[in-house]
């Protein structure tokens, strides 16, 4: 088998479907199996896979294991020569495994190989290429200065090597993987995938940015990113500096007291209505009469993408478009800050996405 997929979830079933769909179309025409982990959740995710995607192997965890323990679990079942780390909050499209297993197939030493990660809105991600966090550019970020944290030096549309790459995405050969000893269990959630990437250095290998492919992130719908994460980022950058250099009592000190200021701090999202949204527009064949009764929106029926519009919120039927298409419109308009972008998922009876990467997107029952 070429390739697994290995999706974590946690009680983000409409993402998971979303997901799950986007990736079934990505894998049509390749050997390969999607691998769904759900770490406990308390939503109907588990139902939800064995109701609308029977093929698709399940494993229920009993417990919440946190990130790289459940990604683990995933992988010790894979069949693939290579398998893909994916968030359940992700939409890949149609070519992407196809022209990512050409790139690693064709490169000597890979370790692991990331692409290119946009928001909701459209904007591009700088955590799909970092670099190593030493303690200076660890501390620099601390204090809001992250320029040296991100690789700047390569393009967002570039390919080439970086030092790390974002957990959300990953393609990694199954028998490197294993050799670098996989996901450190020491990580409950972040931090991870720097670790990972790092070793992968540490063990000779080549990490690898290909810019030329774009998943959306919607980052935050697994994870709230509030004092929480603000604690639990923080902690984990202590556990990959003890791991990693030599232990360093002034930068333990500046970690603690960054993790006690950041989990005092929270985040505010903004909702559809507080960019003043004006008419919603779908992108379809047809609009569903229960659509237009919930939206509390002038709703118009487009066949193709509309032009030169603002307080929008445009609708893009996945029955209708395909994946890539729908990245590719949400990227290319992402400067359109007043507009808004849901996705209509296949055989589905609600829209979702989301106007933040720091907060928790939006799903709209219909």
């Amino acid at each position: 088998m070429q390739l697994s997929v290995v999706i974590l979830n946690y009680n983000v079933s409409h993402f998971l479907q979303l997901c799950i769909s986007s990736v079934l179309a990505a894998t049509k025409d390749i050997d390969a199996e999607i691998i769904v982990v759900d770490n406990k959740s308390s939503d109907d995710s588990c139902a939800m896979v064995k109701s609308v995607f029977p093929g698709v192997k399940l494993i229920e965890n009993q417990e919440n294991w946190g990130f790289s323990k459940g990604n683990n679990i995933g992988v010790a079942e894979a069949k693939g020569d290579y398998f893909c780390i994916l968030n359940p909050d992700t939409v890949v499209a149609e070519d992407i495994f196809v022209r990512l297993l050409n790139f690693v197939t064709s490169k000597q030493n890979i370790g692991i190989v990331g692409c290119q990660l946009i928001d909701g809105k459209g904007e591009f991600l700088p955590e799909s290429k970092r670099n190593v966090p030493t303690a200076k550019i660890a501390f620099q970020k601390m204090i809001g200065y992250a320029e040296n944290y991100y690789n700047l030096a390569l393009d967002k549309d570039d390919c080439g090597k970086t030092d790390v790459l974002v957990g959300a995405f990953m393609v990694i050969k199954r028998e490197v993987y294993n050799k670098v000893g996989g996901f450190d269990e020491d990580y409950f959630m972040y931090g991870e995938d720097i670790d990972l990437s790092f070793k992968m250095l540490k063990a000779g290998y080549n990490n690898y940015y290909f810019g030329e492919v774009t998943i959306i992130h919607f980052k935050g719908e697994s994870t709230l990113k509030d004092k929480v994460y603000a604690r639990r980022f923080y902690e984990a950058m202590e556990i990959f500096y003890k791991k990693h250099f030599k232990k360093n009592v002034m930068f333990s000190a500046l970690v603690r007291m960054s993790t006690k200021l950041a989990s005092k701090k929270g985040r505010t999202v903004p909702e559809i209505n507080e960019n003043n949204t004006l008419n919603a527009i779908l992108v379809s064949s047809t609009i569903p009469k229960a659509l237009q009764g919930v939206l509390e929106l002038p709703c118009f029926l487009e066949s193709s993408f509309p032009d030169d519009i603002e307080n929008t919120l445009v609708i893009l039927d996945a029955d209708y478009l395909n994946y890539k298409t729908i990245i590719d419109y949400i990227k290319s308009n992402s400067a359109s800050k007043s507009n808004s972008f849901r996705i209509l998922p296949k055989n589905s009876t609600f829209i979702l996405g989301s106007d933040s990467s720091v907060g928790r997107g939006q799903v709209l029952h219909f």
